[in-house]
């Protein structure tokens, strides 16, 4: 009876991948098997073991192996939106309405400054828009490479020099160009030919801006 069952299952050759069940309850994964008589051959990879069929109890088709699940996706990030770059003109004005003073004024300095340029370097090291020194953008907490914060700092400085100057805009000028050392020393305008040309370019530039501007315009 059971011979008669190899039989029937070798009826025709089985497809690649099928258990030998043998009768001392052994079982073997093979390719395939072949039964000739009374004899059994079971194939694997490139070759294969013949022995008397009365040792395989049985045959079993190997079960495919349940297909792996879909990988989750990632889930969906919003990504940050960029940082907005603010043309220097912009950066002006932020930050004149930050510390309260008139627009047209702190334009009027960056572009006596740095002409409005992030990468203006003077001969004497000031940095960028509105020309920080080193030692200076370190005391204020800034990176004068990075055009928000220079500016920021610078807009910051003038309106702490106006404070000190108790609002008057030719010394805290002059001391944002020379230093609050030397407008300290002269009590005014320190008599550089440097300072007197830049407090009087600014004073001009923003005399002018400022008489443009319309009665309930933004200075």
């Amino acid at each position: 009876m059971r011979f008669g069952i190899l039989l029937i299952l070798a009826a025709t050759a089985a497809s690649a991948g099928e258990f030998a069940l043998f009768t001392n309850g052994a079982r073997m994964l093979v390719d395939r098997h072949e039964i000739q008589g009374a004899r059994v051959k079971l194939y694997k990879d490139a070759g294969y073991i013949e022995m008397p069929a009365d040792l395989v109890s049985s045959f079993e088709i190997q079960e495919p192996a349940p297909a792996p699940p879909a990988p989750t996706p990632p889930p969906v990030i919003d990504a940050a939106p960029a940082p907005q770059h603010l043309s220097p003109t912009e950066l002006a004005d932020a930050a004149a309405d930050k510390y309260g003073l008139p627009r047209v004024l702190v334009r009027s300095v960056m572009a006596a400054e740095s002409g409005m340029q992030a990468d203006a370097l003077s001969p004497k090291g000031a940095i960028g828009l509105m020309q920080l020194m080193p030692e200076t953008a370190r005391f204020l907490g800034a990176d004068p490479h990075d055009p928000a914060q220079n500016v920021d700092a610078g807009v910051r400085y003038l309106h702490d020099l106006l404070l000190r100057y108790g609002g008057g805009l030719w010394h805290a000028l002059a001391a944002y160009n020379a230093g609050p050392g030397a407008v300290d020393k002269y009590r005014s305008v320190p008599p550089y030919s440097e300072t007197l040309n830049y407090v009087d370019r600014i004073d001009k530039a923003y005399t002018k801006a400022d008489l443009q501007t319309p009665a309930n315009g933004q200075r």
